[in-house]
């Protein structure tokens, strides 16, 4: 693939990754589009690689905001530890189980059989993007019509760690369902703030972010294909540095966004996408 594919890749990558529309849906329809193979392992690699870069600028972005919401006093790091730790026990069991189930259905008797290889469905990915559009219009919607009414906690309590967990297992194996849509939503709609549910999202993100860098290593390894790593290392670090640079511009769009009551576009965005990946799919690509 070509330096100028890799920078493309990464500023769709660095812009969706952080918002929630499906940075991989929509890094999958634009290799589609540049006559590239989703599911090739060079092309998987530097998907984890821009998902490096994005990591780096949460970190990066929500540094302050982590000390300021979550490390001020022994009790609040101690709670937050405790739901950060939950919400991901939770995010593995559902989401391991489902990705071996998808497996075991996908590919009957494949001996080494990777959900990874589905990630190309264009058909798979407008239903998981209607979907989450669905989830984040009713969140959306249902927090502004509360208002300043809408009981909300400052901390995330034990309940809606396990069902902001729940619901990012469920992103886990679908490509198109926005981890970051699903997951700030999921809090949303339990009562925790709508800046909480952000920071305790992307906190989740940077947690989750490693061991998928691990599994897809292993899978080129499984795949006979590892020496793949070193020959694109270059090109992935410059996908990975842009990347990192689109995410800290797209994480002040998501900020300003959700406090301003406009939750419910990215919503309309997610189901309008869809059907623009339906299209594609139809289209043959």
């Amino acid at each position: 693939m070509g330096l100028l594919h890799v920078i493309l890749l990464a500023i769709v990558q660095g812009f969706a990754e952080l918002l929630p529309v499906s940075s991989s849906a929509h890094v999958i329809v634009a290799e589609r589009l540049m006559g590239m193979d989703p599911t090739a392992p060079e092309t998987t690699l530097l998907l984890v690689m821009l998902h490096t870069g994005t990591m780096l600028a949460v970190i990066v972005y929500f540094w302050s905001r982590w000390r300021r919401a979550f490390l001020q006093n022994a009790a609040d790091l101690k709670q937050f530890v405790i739901a950060l730790i939950l919400a991901t026990v939770v995010t593995g069991v559902i989401g391991y189980g489902l990705i071996k189930a998808i497996e075991h259905v996908a590919f009957p008797g494949k001996p080494h059989a990777w959900v990874e290889d589905l990630f190309g469905r264009l058909d798979l990915i407008a239903a998981a993007l209607a979907a989450v559009g669905v989830l984040i219009l009713i969140a959306g919607l249902m927090e502004k019509r509360a208002g300043a009414t809408q009981p909300s906690t400052a901390q995330v309590n034990s309940k809606q760690a396990f069902w902001i967990g729940a619901l990012q297992g469920v992103c886990l194996p679908f490509r198109g369902f926005s981890r970051s849509g699903a997951t700030i939503s999921t809090g949303m709609l339990a009562g925790v703030q709508k800046a909480r549910a952000e920071d305790f999202s992307f906190a989740l993100a940077v947690i989750l972010t490693p061991p998928a860098i691990a599994r897809e290593v292993w899978r080129l390894h499984q795949t006979q294909h590892s020496g793949l790593v070193a020959l694109n290392f270059v090109p992935s670090l410059v996908g990975a540095t842009f990347a990192f640079l689109a995410g800290l511009v797209a994480l002040k769009w998501l900020s300003r966004w959700l406090e301003a009551g406009r939750w419910y576009l990215f919503g309309i965005y997610c189901i309008f996408a869809a059907i623009v990946v339906a299209f594609l799919y139809h289209a043959g690509y």
